[in-house]
């Protein structure tokens, strides 16, 4: 799309907004409505389409993606009107005789940018939030997830006039001309290098800003885990699409002495979960291009590889990996993995665990294995991240009663739920005040008295 067609598409969606359509939570509602029934009639071009794009199996697209999309539009269509409704607050006694009130209103014209490596949910589940808060909604998929995006524009179209839910595809170009625009809210899901051109473009314009970055999330396993289940639970969690997923596992750092049973353990989850051969497994994924694939394969050292290693350069397929005796200069360790490698670090105390991981940039998701609750405490007190689980990986953002976000270099600002709507909106507080009664005490001229009952009620 030509940036003067960006230009006029997004003005016109101001003007649609500003006829007052999408205020009332009827409408609200509706749009919802026929948005869920729209991917219901094409869950199985969704699902085809993530196979195409990231090699999904249809069970994995429907309970990563689809499944998870649906389930945020039926919490949201249940809440909205309680969201949306006035939020009566205490009237301070100095401001005696007044109705004092929040009122969540939408922004106005919002843009949403998602990324590739889970193309559905982390389009549509802001989308849902920002419709159920009444704005207007101008969507950036990937060019890297291309039959989804395809999809993605077909089901929109069929939902919405795109003067009140476009979709523009493209690439840097397209990026670009809509970062340049003005628009009331921005939410961008993606990597840390683009969130800061994102946040760049949108400090010219004082346009607030949610960042869904990534980082590397860690996985603490002490000595009081259940390693079997510990390991089946990571096994989940960071082969889940390959690997690329904001939120996996990047690294396991467990107490030295458990680390060679951890290891064990984790080999026969891999092949219990994938197969002898998960590059045979039909329902396991593949990188999604050359270049993510090329940067994963130079990150896996030959010398420290204890399990996988296998791919296949003409599917782009890596199989699970894991490699030991890594150290915090490897390359490995210097970026988000974001593909089926696990390194695995040892720490010889807690203490020393913590310190380490409070140095690092502040990750999206920590995950910590123990039956410690006295551990548990002390983690979830001292490390700083966006969020995670205890005793589990991944499944804390399968929520719609939590919000979801980072922290520091993995973001800021959360979605899901209460807290999405929340983010798509602005509280105004509105003090009513009656006419019936003025006191005289703020206006001048100034007395004695006065000033004693201003301290009477100001203290």
């Amino acid at each position: 799309m030509k940036p003067e067609e960006i230009h006029m598409m997004i003005a016109k969606q101001r003007a649609y907004f500003a006829s007052g359509v999408t205020l009332p939570v009827s409408s609200r509602l509706d749009a919802l409505h026929r948005l869920k029934i729209a991917i219901q009639r094409h869950e199985h071009d969704i699902a085809a389409a993530l196979q195409q794009d990231l090699g999904k199996s249809a069970t994995e697209s429907y309970m990563c993606e689809t499944g998870m999309v649906l389930s945020e539009i039926s919490f949201m269509m249940r809440h909205v009107r309680a969201y949306a409704r006035e939020r009566r607050v205490r009237t301070p006694l100095a401001q005696a005789v007044s109705r004092s009130y929040v009122k969540p209103s939408p922004y106005g014209v919002v843009l949403i940018m998602s990324p590739w490596n889970y193309p559905l949910m982390l389009t549509l589940d802001p989308l849902v939030d920002a419709i159920a808060a009444g704005n207007t909604v101008v969507i950036k998929p990937s060019a890297y997830s291309p039959h989804t995006s395809a999809v993605l524009q077909t089901i929109l179209s069929e939902c919405f006039a795109p003067n009140y839910v476009a979709v523009i595809t493209g690439g840097r170009m397209e990026n670009s001309c809509l970062l340049h625009e003005n628009f009331d809210y921005i939410f961008f899901t993606g990597s840390q290098a683009v969130g800061k051109e994102v946040m760049r473009c949108a400090a010219e314009q004082l346009t607030p800003v949610t960042l869904e970055l990534g980082g590397k999330s860690p996985v603490l396993v002490d000595k009081t885990a259940k390693i079997s289940l510990a390991a089946r639970r990571i096994v989940f969690g960071k082969f889940l699409n390959c690997g690329q997923t904001c939120v996996a596992p990047d690294y396991i750092y467990c107490d030295a002495e458990i680390r060679d049973e951890l290891i064990q353990a984790l080999i026969r989850e891999i092949k219990r979960q994938f197969g002898t051969n998960a590059l045979a497994n039909e329902q396991y994924g593949k990188i999604v291009n050359q270049k993510h694939f090329d940067r994963i394969c130079r990150l896996m050292d030959p010398d420290k590889l204890v399990y996988g290693g296998q791919i296949d350069a003409q599917t782009l397929r890596i199989g699970p990996t894991v490699v030991k005796d890594v150290t915090w200069d490897d390359p490995v360790m210097q970026e988000e993995i974001f593909g089926p490698v696990l390194p695995i670090l040892t720490f010889e105390n807690m203490e020393e665990a913590l310190a380490q991981i409070q140095a690092q940039p502040h990750p999206l998701a920590c995950y910590l294995f123990t039956q410690d609750k006295r551990t548990v405490r002390q983690v979830t007190e001292r490390c700083t991240f966006g969020g995670g689980c205890v005793n589990d990986t991944v499944i804390h953002l399968a929520t719609a009663h939590m919000g979801f976000g980072g922290v520091g270099a993995s973001g800021m600002g959360a979605y899901h739920g209460k807290v999405g709507f929340a983010t798509f909106s602005h509280y105004k507080s509105i003090v009513d005040k009656k006419t019936w009664l003025d006191l005289p005490m703020r206006y001048q001229p100034y007395t004695a008295l006065h000033s004693k009952a201003i301290r009477m009620f100001l203290k």
